[in-house]
């Protein structure tokens, strides 16, 4: 594969961060004159985030931005363009790796650096696969580890890693000895349609601990990292397929003790039985998510997104069967035809779909909860007005 003209942007991030150093130094040594500019969110105490810029010899530039609004995050994307445009404007780099800092999510500077004009050809995100149980289990804000990107920054672990994770076509896997093949599954349970690629015993070796790796230089053809960092990448298609109208969810799996459980209704759930039920719910799957259909809010597509054992309940907006015909121009082609797909003649594309996945899941016991929170046949013969005057449990989750 040939490197695109310009300078190919590669994002490469996540919250294991060995596994991405030896992502960063396996592309450094795959891609000659590529380049590594990382902003450091860590120093933000102080004031400022330190950027460094270095190829596989070692640092070839340092400096600092100032925080922005007492943000580090809003620093690093105030700064992470023009110093792209500056490398662009240099000449001589092949391939500009962006390595993110350990809780920086890759959307939200994928969609930066095409917003500045830059061609972003891969996002990457680094994996151990014996971490990502762990993680995923890991309600603890981030603040509190040291890992938060601003002053108001409430992520926690979890949903920052399910997020890195979920986002990323490709997936850099570190090699491993404590992983075993239930923590493969649940990797591949997670994520069924990323590009795994190996970073293999042979990656560079860090013998100072410094984050500078030792290359080992290859010869064409590009190995796979590097095939992959140059694919290219749609920045609206890869927000879509996050977007809970039209994600693609994983499917139903069962394997090496890991179950994705994927539920499927046509009946609204009744607010406040479901609202009793969102703590087991929630507790029952290492990672689950999806939307649902309230019977007090029928117009509202809600999203369903839980990690580390906390749930995220939010608003997306209409479901299109609540929308007038003339609005639908205004959506877009891709939330039309994921509609269209599984279209209801009665209640359109309003449906509760929920994908649960974790070793050890009770399939049995969540459907029957789930199943206990739907409308009764009696509640459902009642229609939608009365649907509509049923309790608004939600409403106070809603206004956090």
């Amino acid at each position: 594969m040939a490197v695109p003209p310009g300078l190919p942007v590669v994002i490469v991030g996540g919250l294991h961060a060995d596994a991405r150093r030896a992502a960063v130094a396996r592309l450094l040594a795959d891609v000659p004159g590529s380049v590594v500019l990382h902003h450091d969110l860590a120093t933000a105490a102080a004031g400022t985030v330190v950027r460094t810029i270095r190829d596989a010899t070692g640092i070839l530039d340092a400096g600092e931005a100032p925080l922005v609004n007492d943000c580090a995050c809003c620093a690093l994307r105030e700064d992470l363009v023009p110093e792209l445009e500056r490398l662009r404007d240099a000449g001589g780099t092949r391939l500009a790796v962006v390595e993110l800092w350990d809780s920086v999510e890759p959307k939200a500077m994928a969609e930066v650096v095409t917003a500045g004009g830059l061609t972003v050809t891969g996002v990457i995100t680094a994996v151990d696969p014996a971490l990502v149980l762990p993680y995923l289990g890991n309600g603890d804000d981030l603040a509190d580890g040291g890992l938060a990107a601003a002053a108001t920054d409430q992520r926690t672990v979890a949903d920052t890693f399910a997020r890195q994770l979920e986002y990323a076509p490709v997936l850099a896997i570190a090699e491993s000895p404590e992983a075993d093949d239930e923590d493969r599954e649940l990797l591949a349970q997670l994520h069924p349609t990323a590009r795994q690629v190996r970073i293999g015993q042979d990656a560079p070796a860090d013998p100072n601990g410094d984050g500078l790796m030792v290359p080992t230089p290859r010869r064409s053809p590009l190995s796979p990292l590097a095939e992959a960092a140059l694919a290219g990448f749609d920045v609206e298609a890869a927000a879509a397929a996050q977007h809970p109208a039209c994600a693609l969810l994983p499917a139903e799996a069962d394997a090496h003790g890991v179950s994705t459980l994927v539920w499927s209704m046509r009946r609204p759930f009744h607010p406040e039985r479901l609202y009793a039920a969102l703590e087991d719910l929630t507790c029952a799957a290492a990672r689950s998510r999806g939307r649902f259909w309230l019977a007090d809010k029928p117009d509202t597509l809600f999203h369903w997104d839980a990690a580390g054992g906390a749930l995220c309940v939010e608003s997306t907006g209409p479901w299109l069967a609540s929308l007038p015909d003339a609005a639908w121009d205004m959506v877009p082609p891709v939330r039309r035809a994921a509609a269209a797909l599984d279209w209801h003649p009665e209640h359109g594309d309003r449906c509760q779909h929920l994908v649960f996945t974790s070793p050890g899941l009770d399939r049995d016991g969540l459907e029957r909860l789930l199943e206990s929170c739907l409308l009764t046949d009696a509640e459902y013969a009642a229609g939608p007005d009365a649907w509509q005057r049923l309790p608004h449990a939600f409403d106070t989750l809603l206004e956090v």
